[in-house]
């Protein structure tokens, strides 16, 4: 029996389970049922089209979570041609300090309350990354996809906008103006870093980089070129290790550079983890940080100056790159005749 929306309104989550009959999977019809809605309201109301009111949609949405209400797959793609799944392909990394699993939950967050679903999908460092993202695309596994890790010309990048397929990317690339991205300026990143410990009195800087392919590694290079040549500082990259190394290689690296180039008097790290591995080292060398050395360090997670107080630390808001690249894609998907939504973070001490 249909009954009006405002009852339905009233009714709690339990109440919503009971209206269910015994062993049915819920349906749109059972919904439609529940709320007095026809069919086609309630698909559309899921689907948050623009011409639904939004009482409507909180509705249908309020019973569809009460009730468990799961599209099927396979009813959607046949109806719209589109899956409801967005794709996020991240490194497959156990690093517990990296940004992937706060870019993860961000993404998925955002996209709550949405009709679209994250599906996580990791490759490995010793394969191709392109087999991801031809799988999705070949497959048409998902209506669009999130990547990272991007570098200036991502083989990645151009296969996407030459299929036209919707993607956004946490990073920028040679074709940024062409397609959806969130990024940290990474130049700036290095030029604040060197202003700081230049005004501390270092003049001998250590920079532990991510891998020189990626292209916010090449943008921070350049940062610290022309910076350091600015300030009239000294300066030298690490060679044999990068800021995706394990900790004890970092920490091992630098124990080896410190002994050899004791006239180094801080450290630039570009992830917690480098930074943490470097301040085991100096301190097993005896150097007292903040006051024989400093480390500065760009974090995701607030969790450095627990670890030590002395440290210096700029945050990224891979929280809010998150938020944005959910929004990137579904943008793409919803209106894909508007621009697209492109962000470039700043860090604090270079905004106005």
């Amino acid at each position: 029996m249909k009954r009006s929306a405002s009852a339905a309104a009233r009714l709690s989550d339990e109440e919503l389970r009971a209206l269910v009959n015994p062993g049915e999977r819920p349906t749109l019809k059972t919904i439609a049922r529940i709320s007095g809605l026809a069919v086609p309201t309630v698909s559309r109301a899921l689907g948050n089209a623009h011409d639904i009111g939004v009482t409507t949609k909180e509705l249908v949405h309020r019973i569809a979570d009460g009730i468990g209400y799961v599209p099927n797959r396979a009813g959607v793609r046949l109806r719209t041609g589109r899956t409801n799944v967005i794709s996020l392909v991240v490194p497959a990394d156990g690093d517990v300090l990296n940004n992937n699993s706060r870019l993860t939950s961000s993404i998925a967050y955002e996209l709550r309350g949405t009709p679209f679903h994250l599906n996580v999908m990791p490759w490995f460092p010793d394969e191709d990354p392109m087999r991801p993202i031809k799988y999705i695309v070949e497959t048409q596994s998902s209506d669009a996809v999130i990547f990272n890790m991007t570098e200036p010309e991502d083989k990645r990048v151009a296969y996407l906008l030459k299929h036209r397929f919707p993607f956004a990317t946490h990073g920028r690339t040679k074709w940024s103006a062409q397609h959806a991205y969130y990024d940290f300026d990474n130049t700036a990143f290095m030029r604040v870093a060197l202003r700081r410990l230049a005004a501390r009195g270092r003049k001998n800087i250590l920079a532990i980089l991510p891998p020189l392919n990626q292209n916010y590694a090449q943008n921070m290079l350049n940062g610290l070129a022309d910076e350091s040549a600015h300030l009239k500082l000294s300066y030298r990259i690490s060679q044999n290790v990068d800021s995706d190394k394990s900790a004890d290689d970092i920490r091992h690296w630098v124990t080896h550079r410190l002994e050899q180039s004791p006239e180094i008097d801080a450290v630039i790290c570009t992830s917690s983890k480098a930074a943490i591995a470097t301040i085991v080292a100096l301190e097993k060398q005896g150097l007292e940080l903040g006051s024989d050395i400093d480390v500065y360090s760009k974090e995701v997670v607030s969790l450095l100056k627990m670890f030590r107080e002395n440290i210096i630390v700029d945050h990224e808001d891979v929280g809010q790159a998150g938020r944005h690249l959910a929004n990137a894609v579904v943008q793409l998907l919803r209106t894909p005749e508007l621009p697209p939504l492109q962000h470039l973070e700043v860090p604090m001490d270079e905004q106005d």
